[in-house]
């Protein structure tokens, strides 16, 4: 397989960055294909916890090249910054880190704004205050400034004074705000440009030319398919496309050109900010989860709200995203559970007409419907013994062996890795995968 799509099947936060690192063994470039430095994906190696934002997770192997694609959302500061963290890890940012010129970047207004638009919303979104959804919004609107703008020398003071200037008209009539001063912010992204430069390539054709060559790609989602602006549980969503069909519009390489997409799934599900969790777990079970889990924001640190497995959920990302197999992760976390419930349909109380309560197994479009569902459980035991040292399917106790197949059972696809630790080494691979 010379190119394989990594996907959130769940609301983001289900251990890609592990999972990404694991296969990494396997790749020579790595693609990060949408969002912005709102994501954040965790990689526990040589003892060390490293957390990226924008720059692809598995550039802890050396020799490998990351690309951020033109899907991507850029702050050039926070960009910068991550640059740092690896050359000081000894990574040799200078060959590793390649830039898409077609990238947008964000600038201080679009935080300002993000910020503003949150606290103004009748109902809230969980927004990170970032500036990542005003940025993607200037790029739908064809107002926003790219890569190549940046760095271009003579014409990016004029597209900048104009971008200025609108998004000051926006904050003093909408808003009352204070405007951006455009001097300093021209001459600080004048420097920022100076140092990202050395890094920007075409990205598509960057990566035509290494697929011609017979390189092997991977490509990094962030969030999570219900994260997604089209597929996701809208309003409560991301600003781009966190699913498979975003690696081919945000890094610029057709569809037939990826080999296979796997999907990233807790053996329990999370999610961050507002919006509906039909399996969410009382407060007692929620905290313990959650510490056990460690279920709290990479980028944020807010605490993620924590349920029980949803088969409703994984097997709408699986249809979404095509998925050829899914990975497990934190299966250690339900180590200590005496019984795990499974969550295969949902009960919606009024949506059969004239109040009658109907059985839903698809997942449905309508938040207000999602909101008031109640989730249909299965029960299966647990299996209370630690499977942090499994090296394989068969060393598992023989209840997690069950859970597992049961998963398997319900989304329709095999699992190809599983993970018991936060460590590289906590992890295998099942079958040709």
């Amino acid at each position: 397989m010379r190119t394989t799509v990594v996907v959130g099947a769940q609301w983001g936060d289900e251990g890609k960055g592990k999972v990404i690192d694991v296969l990494t063994e396997s790749a020579d470039i790595l693609v990060r294909y949408q969002g912005g430095h709102n994501a954040g994906h965790t990689v526990v190696a040589e003892g060390k916890e490293f957390i990226f934002h924008l720059i692809p997770s598995g550039l802890l192997h050396r020799g490998r090249v990351g690309l951020i694609g033109n899907g991507v959302v850029i702050d050039p500061e926070a960009l910068l910054e991550e640059m740092g963290r690896l050359e000081a890890h000894g990574i040799d940012v200078a060959r590793a880190v390649k830039v898409s010129d077609q990238a947008h970047v964000i600038f201080p207004y679009h935080k300002r704004l993000d910020l503003l638009e949150e606290a103004s919303r009748a109902g809230r979104i969980g927004t990170t205050g970032r500036g990542i959804g005003p940025c993607y919004v200037d790029k739908a609107a064809r107002a926003g400034l790219r890569v190549a703008d940046l760095c271009d020398g003579s014409g990016f003071a004029e597209k900048l004074k104009r971008a200025v200037a609108e998004k000051n008209r926006l904050l003093k009539r909408l808003y009352d705000e204070p405007p951006v001063a455009y001097g300093e912010l021209l001459e600080r992204y004048r420097g920022y440009a100076k140092r990202i430069a050395p890094h920007v390539v075409n990205g598509a054709r960057f990566l035509q030319e290494a697929m011609a060559k017979g390189k092997r790609v991977l490509f990094e989602g962030a969030q999570g398919t219900l994260l997604d602006v089209d597929h996701g549980t809208y309003p409560y969503v991301t600003s781009s496309n966190a699913t498979a069909g975003g690696a081919c519009t945000g890094a610029g390489v057709p569809p037939t050109a990826i080999d296979r997409v796997i999907g990233v799934v807790k053996a329990y599900t999370t999610r961050v900010g507002e919006g509906p969790l039909p399996t969410e777990f009382p407060a007692d079970l929620m905290e313990e989860i959650r510490a056990k889990g460690n279920e709290f924001g990479a980028t944020t640190g807010r605490p993620r709200r924590c349920g029980w497995f949803d088969a409703v959920v994984a097997r709408h990302a699986v249809c979404i995203n095509g998925c050829d197999a899914i990975a497990v992760t934190k299966l250690d976390v339900l180590d200590e559970m005496e019984t795990i419930q499974i969550c295969t349909g949902y009960r919606d109380p009024a949506g059969g007409g004239a109040g009658a309560a109907r059985t839903i197994r698809d997942f449905p479009s309508d938040i207000d419907c999602l909101a008031r569902c109640e989730p249909v459980y299965e029960s299966l035991p647990g299996w209370c013994r630690p499977t942090g040292e499994a090296e394989g399917f068969d060393e598992l106790p023989p209840q997690a062996q069950r859970y597992l197949k049961r998963l398997e059972a319900l989304l329709g696809v095999p699992i190809c890795l599983i993970s018991t630790g936060s460590k590289r080494e906590q992890a295998f691979k099942i079958g040709r995968w």
